[in-house]
């Protein structure tokens, strides 16, 4: 009996009971004992669990088997003991990642008040979790849970700590790794761990789940999957600081003859990477726009600026098969290029007056306009601001460095800006959704501990600007957790000795912008992609972690191989974007494809960027906008007489200009890097100021505007008409709309004026304006 007793209770020992067992736990055991012989049916359970067979004379393993459950259990979550204080007096590390800490914190700390070796079912470990005594954190386990026979063998068997011998884990993998499935369906997943001896273990039910997008599909705790959508999605598993993904396809309920797809013209890999996706999701694709909407569309997207109405008629009138070839082509030797793409990387790089002082702002701006002007390949372009030295105001790139003043900020900002990888979170501990540990971090940051600088250089307001950056010869950073620094290394690269002489961001750079970088490449085509697209192949679009996998996984892969086989040549990897069928599908959607947003089956309408809207709105009245102050936090401008009159809201150089417009339409402010400092939606603000504020509503009424000259010169109607939509669309009106246009023209007592006042107001105000489609 007693060893049937010690059995069942999950002892091993009879250790494991004394004559001083709370009445707790002989209540458990007793409920235990009656179940076996039929007296009671079953116990009590907090928590459906299936039943596992009990641990024999294996070794538990702190490392590799008590952290999981503690993880799996939210015991060591941020919310409970491994919050930074902890929680009544005791800490753990989150989610398990410092095992020797939380070893000592649970055996031995408060004179080892947590653990009984003698009576481990009297030990706290147990006790609490499983409802015996009072515990904060409610009942986390029964006693006949899988969570406490490995607690109290563990305990049992002598609470062994974590050694250097424990096996380690090598990859962790879902199986199956791709499901394809319908709405409705449910699916068990099991999560596998592989160890550094080659075995193997069912970690399934030590696993957290989450789902990438629960619109496609839900997961439980316990790994079902519960189909409710259609698209491409993800379940992601995370086991000990381990993440393994498995991706789901959910083809939408559309019945399409496969000719559709073989008769769907592919002008090189993105269709026929896009249109195959669309095969599987049975998405029928939106046919060609027409050449009105792709004029207009590609000047917004390559240049930022509307085409003037003679180029429209010029692109319209021509009959050569290749004539958007060639526009493409004339547009990205443009100048208006440089203005828009210097912007684009002005708002990466965190360009900023208010952090600035003008001098450096225009160093560093006139250092990344002239990259652009110059196509220098992105990977140069990235190599030589990470290396950067000397003077702030002649060599503008070390102006980074001026932004990000210690070695810390440095190593996230490049890890962000040019790989898509928020590391932030493993600065004090193991990262939660990504594999990056602390150790990782410290000695990532380490790499740009060496980084000095002389001079103040000023904020926004005072001083010169110039500093002048150098490499100190010595000097680590130290890790807070072990107080040592981490031999410096790149994310997952090799380590460089601490004696190392040269500059560490050498070797740094050399290790990021490799085409074999995993990130690199992909990081920048998933920000050009999303600059034509709207959204990223990966969404965010600066979130490359493994567990936001890309919606399309083999296009992303592809397409940055082949920006490293052009040598990392921006404009080349543009050119192929915009030539392909799926740049120039139409954004009217066809029955089957209207809801989706993901996969591209048609061209997604995306509001105009805030500085793109305000040049179209100044291009189109003909009166440009100043740009005289200088906004500083806390309400406090200054005057400025640094931008001429009649420039451009995308010459700026940086986004402290004051501007309510550029604000109210979510102009970047470069204060973090990350794409969610812009904002594209639509507000009642930004409706109210179109239709009552100053901006458009000034520049209409100005005497020497558009429209003054258009009532100079000696337009009929129909060509007043004609030449505004021109102006304002690109593209004529439609004889419908002419004709009632027409129509009032003729039957208003109102000065012609005010008509193409009215016209031009509702046109700038309509949404095809507001919006590139």
């Amino acid at each position: 009996m007693q060893t049937l007793f010690y059995k069942w209770a999950g002892l091993n020992t009879p250790m494991a009971i004394s004559p001083g067992k709370t009445m707790n736990s002989i209540f458990s055991s007793l409920l235990i004992l009656m179940t076996l012989f039929g007296i009671v049916r079953e116990i009590p359970s907090q928590e459906n669990e299936t039943e596992i067979s009990p641990v024999d004379n294996e070794k538990v393993s702190f490392r590799n088997e008590v952290l999981p459950v503690f993880a799996k259990l939210g015991c060591n979550s941020g919310a409970c003991h491994g919050a930074l204080a902890g929680k009544g007096g005791f800490r753990l590390s989150l989610r398990g990642f410092d095992p020797g800490a939380d070893y000592f914190n649970i055996v031995k700390q408060a004179r080892g008040r947590r653990i009984e070796l003698r009576d481990p079912a009297k030990s706290l470990l147990l006790t609490k979790p499983s409802g015996a005594v009072s515990h904060k954190g409610g009942v986390r386990f029964n006693v006949n849970s899988p969570a406490y026979k490995i607690l109290s063998t563990w305990i049992a068997q002598g609470a062994i700590g974590p050694t250097n011998a424990d096996l380690a884990i090598t990859k962790v993998q879902i199986l199956p790794g791709t499901i394809t499935s319908r709405p409705g369906d449910r699916q068990m997943v099991k999560v596998q761990a592989i160890y550094s001896d080659g075995s193997t273990k069912d970690v399934t039910r030590w696993s957290k789940f989450t789902s990438t997008d629960e619109t496609i599909a839900k997961v439980s705790e316990k790994g079902e999957i519960e189909v409710n959508g259609f698209g491409v999605g993800a379940i992601t598993a995370w086991f000990d600081s381990r993440i393994a993904v498995a991706s789901l396809t959910i083809p939408y309920a559309n019945r399409i003859s496969p000719e559709v797809f073989q008769e769907t013209p592919k002008r090189n890999f993105i269709d026929a990477r896009v249109v195959e996706q669309l095969r599987q999701l049975r998405l029928q694709p939106s046919p060609r726009c027409d050449d009105s909407t792709f004029v207009r569309r590609v000047f917004l997207d390559a240049i930022g600026i509307l085409p003037k109405p003679d180029e429209v008629k010029e692109f319209l009138d021509d009959s050569s098969p290749d004539k958007r070839d060639k526009l493409i082509d004339a547009l990205l030797n443009r100048p208006e290029f440089v203005d828009l793409w210097t912007y684009h990387w002005s708002d990466l790089l965190l360009i900023n007056g208010t952090r600035l002082r003008p001098n450096a702002v225009k160093s560093f701006y006139q250092w990344v306009r002239k990259h652009v002007q110059n196509n220098t390949p992105w990977d140069r372009f990235v190599h030589e601001i990470l290396t950067a030295q000397g003077s702030s105001l002649e060599n503008g790139a070390t102006n980074f460095y001026a932004l990000h003043q210690d070695p810390q900020n440095m190593a996230e900002n490049a890890s962000q800006a040019f790989l898509g990888l928020s590391i932030a979170c493993a600065k004090c501990h193991n990262h939660p959704l990504e594999k990056w540990t602390n150790d990782q971090y410290y000695a990532f940051a380490n790499m740009f501990s060496r980084v000095r600088a002389k001079g103040w250089g000023g904020d926004g307001r005072n001083g010169d600007g110039k500093r002048t950056l150098f490499l100190a010869t010595s000097g680590e950073l130290i890790q807070p957790g072990s107080g040592k620094p981490q031999p410096p290394a790149p994310l997952d690269g090799v380590p460089l000795s601490f004696d190392y002489q040269g500059d560490r961001r050498v070797p740094l750079a050399d290790w990021l912008v490799d085409r074999k970088n995993p990130y690199f490449a992909k990081a920048i085509t998933n920000r050009v992609w999303a600059k034509f697209f709207a959204v990223g192949l990966v969404d965010p679009v600066d979130d490359l972690r493994l567990s936001n996998p890309a919606r399309n996984a083999p296009l992303l892969e592809e397409a940055a191989t082949f920006l490293a086989d052009h040598d990392f040549d921006l404009k080349a990897l543009m050119r192929v974007i915009m030539r392909s069928e799926t740049y120039q599908r139409s954004s009217t959607a066809v029955p089957g494809n209207q809801l989706e947003n993901r996969y591209y089956s048609r061209y997604y309408p995306k509001q105009l960027m805030a500085e793109i809207l305000l040049d179209a709105i100044s291009e189109t009245t003909g009166v440009p906008t100043e740009f005289n102050q200088i906004s500083f936090p806390g309400a406090d401008n200054q005057k400025t007489d640094f931008y001429p009159k009649g420039t451009r809201a995308l010459q700026l150089y940086d986004s402290a200009v004051a501007s309510y417009f550029l604000k109210t339409f979510g102009r970047n402010q470069r204060e973090i890097t990350c794409e969610c400092e812009r904002t594209n939606e639509s507000s009642m603000v930004q409706v109210l100021h179109i239709a009552n504020g100053n901006t458009l509503n000034r520049k209409l009424m100005e005497k020497e505007n558009r429209i003054g000259k258009l009532l100079e010169s000696d337009f009929t109607d129909e060509d007043l008409i004609r030449q505004s939509y021109l102006i304002c669309l690109a593209r004529e009106p439609s004889r419908k709309k002419l004709d009632a246009l027409l129509l009032m023209f003729a039957e208003s007592k109102d000065d012609k004026r005010v008509l193409l006042e009215d016209l031009f107001w509702s046109l700038i105000s309509s949404r095809e304006f507001m919006f590139n489609h």
